[in-house]
């Protein structure tokens, strides 16, 4: 988006959301991947807590050998270790189901991605409608669904996917204009493959991905302009983010990594909120903060309490996003690779254990590192030897963590 610094991709659309609201520069994904990432954003808890760890794939899975191919060539797995799950588990409590009870019907469209057996689909965990692509759009078979119902079997024509979703998203919010609601928009793009209506294609000068990127902004502009015509911007609380660092394409800044991994490339991705009625506008703030509190931020924001059965590991954002609190609600946030705590962000330190690099030669591991943000937010710079104190005491606030930190609790 132009309000975080691309000149090739325009985005007004967003970069008015950015002016008339606030822009988070240090905002993470709890995991480098969709489905983990996901699963942390809708449950408010870190995704170990929920077992899902790993990317999904569907129950009638296709092979096919070039992906395949291209999957062991990366170092990516996708065997499932024991004790992950195969769906994001009913017993985990998302937005939508916390929702209800302050009356707000809610409405999933786009990518899923955490079960699409029988049980485990939007509609069937607390979502009153689904539409949209159950799983990545690189995966098969792929069909389009509303509800419990394939609309277009596969294979589905993506090229009209940004279309359809933005026009179902104008559909529910019209249906619901007079009540409260919650929309969870989830855009297929920019995932690969890349795909764009003929309006866009060849619009931008970035690529099919920067027509991607473009045709999302105009679906922003589409639902921002619905609410203001029935009057009801204002008192509605929009949140724009991704759910993890650029893949093959796109453009990760001058940050370290990619997706797959737990340098600020995989994780660090933008974020913005805007509600005119609550959030002043111009803000930009440097504090970190990550998309678990998306959970706890939502329900606050409807007056809904946390539930207290289990560990909610999101914090309020909206005092921040008010102007109340300049400081982040987190003292540490953790940086998960799959069931791995690689890496611990304490302040400006960011603390890496040795690990695995998914771009170096397999078999080896690196590190440990610790960088500087503050000075080289590009983790180009391992200042270990010059600070060992500091890598001692992130080191051990890992390991007490990891004491009382219970999967399923």
């Amino acid at each position: 988006a132009g309000c975080f610094g691309s000149t090739l991709i325009k985005t007004p659309n967003l970069d008015q959301m950015a002016r008339e609201g606030i822009r988070l520069t240090n905002f993470y994904s709890s995991a480098p991947v969709c489905s983990p990432s996901r699963a942390g954003l809708l449950t408010g808890r870190y995704p170990p807590r929920t077992k899902v760890t790993q990317v999904l794939r569907p129950s009638r899975f296709t092979f096919d050998p070039v992906q395949e191919t291209a999957n062991v060539l990366q170092n990516i797995t996708f065997a499932l270790e024991p004790g992950t799950a195969l769906a994001l588990p009913k017993k985990e409590i998302i937005i939508p189901q916390a929702l209800k009870e302050a009356g707000y019907t809610s409405c999933c469209i786009g990518k899923w991605h955490l079960g699409d057996i029988k049980g485990t689909r939007p509609h069937e965990r607390g979502f009153d409608h689904y539409f949209g692509l159950l799983y990545s759009n690189d995966m098969a078979p792929l069909e389009l669904w509303r509800n419990s119902k394939i609309v277009e079997p596969h294979p589905v024509n993506q090229d009209y996917l940004t279309q359809k979703y933005t026009q179902e998203a104008l559909w529910f919010i019209r249906e619901n204009k007079n009540q409260p609601f919650f929309l969870y928009l989830a855009h297929t793009f920019p995932h690969i493959p890349l795909h764009a209506s003929p309006k866009f294609r060849g619009r931008s000068k970035a690529g099919l991905y920067g027509d991607c990127i473009e045709e999302i902004d105009w679906s922003c502009g589409e639902i921002l302009n619905a609410l203001d015509r029935y009057g009801i911007l204002k008192n509605t609380l929009i949140m724009f983010t991704s759910d993890n660092g650029p893949w093959w394409q796109g453009n990760p800044g001058y940050l370290r990594g990619r997706k797959h991994e737990t340098f600020e490339g995989g994780m660090r991705v933008p974020f913005i909120a805007f509600w005119p009625e609550r959030i002043p506008p111009g803000q930009v703030s440097d504090e970190m903060a990550m998309n678990i509190d998306i959970f706890t931020t939502a329900l606050s924001s409807a007056g809904v309490k946390i539930p207290k059965d289990r560990a909610i590991d999101g914090k309020d954002l909206l005092p921040l996003f008010e102007g109340k609190e300049k400081k982040s609600p987190h003292e540490a946030l953790f940086f998960y690779q799959g069931k791995e705590l690689q890496a611990v962000r304490v302040g400006k330190w960011k603390y890496h254990r040795r690990h695995y690099l998914l771009y170096y030669p397999i078999g080896f591991k690196k590190g440990p590192y610790l960088f500087d943000l503050e000075k080289d937010p590009n983790e180009s710079y391992n200042v270990i030897d010059l600070y060992p104190n500091v890598a001692r005491e992130l080191e051990l606030l890992m390991k007490e963590w990891e004491k009382k930190f219970r999967v399923g609790v």
